[in-house]
């Protein structure tokens, strides 16, 4: 239910009808309106939806100087009756604040992020389409908007939800690379917060994994690159025999909404779990046993992402072709039919925003 302190300003036209849905390119078109809201003088006001539109930000603002910025991930659904769904928002928004507290940054009132998320996607949800596949990518993020270029913890941000229609972030499997010299985050940083600076720092090593075939590299501890962390932007599950295996989260590791959900339909389907460190001679070890069968990435953007190989040391290892009953397809279809109000949500992980 809105607030009388939401202020909404609609577009004049919506620029929907210039769109091709068929051929989405990931997280580069944008619909018709924004969210925002300003934190001055130690407190969040003037919560507004807005069209769509360039920010006028001063150049001295402290995010361009000292990397004050956060983010979340998230998605929105629409069933086939048109009804529109979220899943999981609740750890979405306790994790941005834990983020925010990491950065020095403020926290976020619950009826800010909720009512500005709703009004937004009620407002926009022509640009949700139906099918499995198809969502809205939804990204809440707050800056560090206050001018002046003195090193140290603003005390003036932006909160901002700006949302973009998605199709499948990855089709098919991935290679990967796993990282023997470079690092994602260390004991003490801020690994787990979804802050700006973790994915700026990917990116170099990225490239060079790319340039080598790879469309992804697996994170390992920063002290002696002996255990897996996270794959690229995803957290990482391994199939050994019949149990499926990840590593635990830390100040290195984020806590992924789709990773604890995994874990509890795994649980649910009877599948055996382990929550443990991974050495990578425990893969290498696997592949020549054959007791490792499959590994994947999980994530808001990916949902479940195969992984058909890796290199380790020069050397490439290659994983069998996942069958129909493996586990991470098993996993993702269903997680997919809850996301899509195709099945039963026994935790009572969606919410809906707009009904059929």
């Amino acid at each position: 239910m809105q607030t009388t302190t939401l202020q909404i300003t609609k577009c004049e036209s919506s620029k929907i009808d210039q769109v091709n849905f068929d051929k989405l390119p990931f997280g580069e078109i944008f619909t018709d309106h924004m969210f925002i809201c300003d934190y001055k003088n130690g407190a969040w006001s003037n919560p507004r939806i807005q069209p769509y539109q360039p920010l006028q930000i001063a150049p001295s603002a402290r995010v361009f100087h000292y990397g004050q910025a956060i983010f979340e991930g998230m998605k929105a659904y629409k069933d086939d009756e048109g009804g529109v769904w979220l899943f999981r928002p609740d750890q979405n928004y306790e994790r941005i604040n834990k983020s925010a507290e990491r950065m020095a940054m403020p926290p976020l009132p619950k009826e800010y992020f909720f009512e500005g998320l709703h009004e937004l996607l009620r407002l926009d949800q022509e640009w949700i389409k139906p099918g499995i596949g198809n969502t809205l990518y939804v990204r809440p993020f707050m800056i560090a908007s206050q001018a002046g270029i003195i090193a140290s913890a603003a005390e003036e941000f932006t909160f901002m939800i700006i949302c973009a229609p998605a199709q499948s972030y990855f089709t098919g499997s991935v290679s990967v690379k796993i990282e023997e010299h470079y690092s994602r985050a260390a004991n003490g940083g801020f690994g787990y917060a979804k802050a700006a600076g973790n994915y700026a720092g990917q990116f170099y090593p990225t490239q060079l994994a790319k340039q080598e075939g790879f469309q992804q590299v697996v994170w390992t501890d920063a002290t002696e690159h002996k255990y897996i962390e996270e794959a690229g932007t995803m957290n990482i599950f391994v199939r050994l025999k019949d149990t499926l295996v990840t590593c635990p989260v830390s100040d290195r590791i984020l806590d992924g909404v789709t990773r604890k959900s995994l874990l509890q339909m795994a649980e649910d389907m009877g599948i055996k779990t382990e929550v443990r460190p991974i050495a990578v001679s425990e893969l290498v070890k696997g592949i020549a046993s054959g007791e490792m069968t499959e590994l994947f990435g999980a994530g808001t953007a990916a949902v479940v992402s195969p992984i058909s190989g890796f290199s380790y040391e020069g050397k490439r290892y290659e994983l069998p072709e996942l069958s129909k009953d493996s586990y991470a397809l098993r996993l993702k279809n269903q997680l997919m039919n809850i996301q899509y109000n195709r099945s039963e949500d026994p935790h009572g992980w969606r919410e809906q925003v707009v009904t059929s």
